[in-house]
C-alpha cells in the first residue's frame, strides 16, 4: 500500500539549552508534524563544544531516531568509545576508517530500512577524502539493505553541497547541508526524485552570532585575538526541514523548511 514516510530533520543543536529545548518539545511536535523519523545534528550538543555520552542520550530520549555529526565530533576523547558502540551516532564517512564511530547507519522505523550517511565537504575543511568517493562507496556496501536513503553533508561551500546532490539525487530520497547554522530558503526537489536544502540551520539561541554569544563573535573579528565562544542565553528555536518519500518508490514528494 502507498505511504508517505516523513522525516524531520533538524540543525545542528547548540548546546545543552537546545538540548533540554528538544527534551521538552520534541516529541510533541513530532506528533503535530506526523514524523516517522528525525534525524538530528549534535556535534555541538556538548559544553563547549562537540558531543558527549549525555548529551547524545538526551537527544536519543528527546525522540532523535539518528544522530549526525561534523568536524566537531571528537572533540572529546571521552566519547569516543561510545561513538564505537552506538550505531546511530554518526561521523562524516570521509576520515580516516581507524577513527573512532561510524559513518552510517540502517534505522529500522515503522518496518522500513533507511541508510543514513554523514559526509564532510572538503572545501575550507580538513575532510581526508573526497564525499563523492565516500557516499558512492557507502551506497555500494549497503547495497539491497535498505528502502531508501538519507544524507547529511556538513560543509562550508553551499555549492560543493549542491554538486554531492545532483550527483546523488537518482540514488537518494534526502539530501541536506548542515554546519553553517543559517537556514537556507531553497528546499526543493531535485531531477524529481531528490529532497533538498542546503542547511538547515541550527537549534540554538535565536540572539546570537550562529548559536554563540555576540560579543565573543564580535570581538575576535574585531581585534584578531583569541575569544571564548560561550553559547548565547535567551529564546531557543529550532531549525529544520521536513521530507516526504514515496515508500513504494522511494522518490521525495515534498520538503519544507522549519522552523519551532
Amino acid at each position: 500500500m502507498n505511504k508517505n514516510f516523513r522525516i524531520l530533520a533538524l540543525g545542528d543543536v547548540c548546546g545543552p539549552r537546545a538540548v533540554e529545548y528538544l527534551s521538552k518539545n520534541l516529541w510533541r511536535k513530532r506528533k503535530e508534524l506526523g514524523v516517522d523519523m528525525v534525524i538530528a545534528n549534535g556535534e555541538n550538543s556538548a559544553e563547549p563544544n562537540g558531543i558527549d555520552k549525555e548529551s547524545a542520550r538526551t537527544l536519543f530520549d528527546s525522540g532523535v531516531d539518528v544522530i549526525t555529526t561534523g568536524n566537531h565530533v571528537w572533540r572529546k576523547s571521552s566519547v569516543f568509545n561510545y561513538l564505537d558502540d552506538e550505531e546511530k551516532i554518526l561521523r562524516p564517512l570521509n576520515f580516516p576508517d581507524q577513527n573512532p564511530g561510524h559513518g552510517a547507519c540502517i534505522a529500522k522505523i515503522d518496518g522500513y530500512r533507511v541508510l543514513v550517511m554523514n559526509v564532510m565537504g572538503c572545501a575550507y575543511t580538513d575532510a581526508d577524502s573526497s564525499a563523492f568517493t565516500a557516499v558512492e562507496r557507502a551506497l555500494l556496501k549497503n547495497e539491497g539493505s535498505y528502502d531508501f536513503a538519507v544524507l547529511d553533508i556538513h560543509a562550508e561551500s553551499t555549492g560543493e553541497k549542491k554538486a554531492v546532490a545532483y550527483d546523488f539525487s537518482d540514488r537518494i530520497s534526502v539530501i541536506f547541508g548542515t554546519h553553517t547554522h543559517v537556514q537556507t530558503n531553497d528546499a526543493q526537489i531535485l531531477s524529481g526524485k531528490c529532497a533538498y536544502i542546503t542547511d538547515l540551520g541550527m537549534t540554538g539561541a535565536v540572539d546570537s552570532i550562529l548559536g554563540v554569544k555576540k560579543e565573543a563573535v564580535i570581538y575576535k573579528m574585531k581585534t584578531k585575538m583569541l575569544s571564548k565562544f560561550d553559547f548565547a542565553d535567551g529564546e531557543i528555536e529550532a531549525q529544520g526541514a521536513i521530507f516526504d518519500i514515496n515508500t513504494d518508490t522511494g522518490v521525495a514528494l515534498y520538503c519544507e523548511a522549519v522552523k519551532f
